[in-house]
């Protein structure tokens, strides 16, 4: 299969990079053509992915429209907040080419209309079959080949699907596959936002009494804000869920873990999101989140909180204060 990777960042390469080692047929397009320049005389993505060797399969292409000819599956490795942006140059330069799926490598939601990624490609790519590609996987551990696993959620036809399951899959990467799209998205989405909590957590040095407490409640807000969305709960205990919760909170290369911790340890917001070279997903997913939350009456406690420290101003210890002292209740 021809699989065309739209966006060089850290996961966008990675995967790419994994694609080649797996035998299929690649073509990395970054945003920029200086960066593809940069990247195909280099074979190496210093900005991102320092040290990892590029494979000769991997080809690198800053002509979108000459990579998208006869592609079997386009992969859009942007931030959410770009992915409607990106779905209109790939609309642009598809020309007759139909791929059989268009998959989303993003986790957030839409600011504004809160859609999820899948919705947002529909609408900017109709006709085409959406997808969404995740789990918990550090982009330079699958550059190196660890072993890793992640859900392919799709309500596209369940053959199209299999064949693209059985090409992103090898022996360094399991692919499972779900019909709740909505679940895989919604998940992928909040555990940055518990992320940044977990990480702010740690910078305030609450120990492992509290995280495990905060991850615990995580998990539980999770299915219960899915759920009243329209997901399947059992779709949160999962690699889209829980698997992805537990990497994004321990990590310590997780942008939005370190993002909570600098909080935690006094740095302000601002200062921190100013002139940042690598996107924290989970900033502006905190604000779309929220917002869906008050829009369908969805109570969402800890996401409400986190909401307070990064658009209102809140101290985090208050916040934790807030968490520690609502009224009591059966778990």
């Amino acid at each position: 299969m021809k699989f065309v990777v739209v966006g060089a960042g850290a996961w966008g390469t990675a995967f790419a990079l994994h694609l080649a080692r797996a035998g299929q047929a690649v073509v990395l397009v970054p945003r920029r053509p200086e960066q593809a320049r940069a990247l195909a005389a280099a074979r190496e993505n210093a900005d991102y992915l320092p040290g990892v060797v590029l494979l000769p399969a991997l080809r690198i292409d800053h002509d979108l429209k000459d990579a998208l000819a006869g592609a079997d599956v386009v992969l859009l490795a942007c931030p959410s907040q770009a992915l409607r942006e990106t779905c209109g140059r790939v609309r642009a330069a598809l020309g007759t080419t139909r791929p059989k799926l268009v998959v989303s490598l993003a986790k957030g939601l839409e600011l504004g209309t809160h859609l999820r990624p899948s919705q947002v490609i529909a609408e900017a790519l109709p006709g085409l079959s959406v997808a969404s590609l995740t789990g918990p996987t550090n982009a330079a551990e699958v550059a190196h080949g660890l072993p890793a696993a992640m859900v392919l959620a799709s309500t596209a036809a369940a053959a199209a699907v299999q064949e693209v399951q059985a090409a992103l899959s090898g022996a360094t990467l399991r692919v499972y596959t779900s019909e709740d799209l909505p679940g895989v998205e919604f998940g992928g989405s909040l555990k940055n936002i518990y992320a940044i909590a977990a990480g702010c957590c740690d910078g305030l040095k609450l120990g492992d009494n509290s995280r495990a407490a905060l991850l615990t409640r995580a998990l539980a807000e999770m299915v219960r804000v899915g759920a009243a969305l329209g997901a399947r709960p059992e779709t949160f205990y999962g690699l889209s869920g829980f698997g992805d919760l537990i990497a994004t909170c321990h990590g310590t290369w997780s942008r939005n873990r370190q993002f909570g911790f600098q909080i935690g340890e006094g740095r302000a917001v601002a200062e921190l999101m100013a002139h940042r070279k690598t996107v924290v997903e989970g900033y502006k997913t905190t604000e779309s989140f929220h917002g869906l939350c008050v829009e369908k009456k969805i109570e969402a406690p800890i996401l409400r909180e986190m909401h307070a420290i990064l658009f209102e101003g809140k101290v985090p210890a208050s916040a934790i204060k807030a968490l520690m002292t609502r009224g009591l209740k059966r778990e």
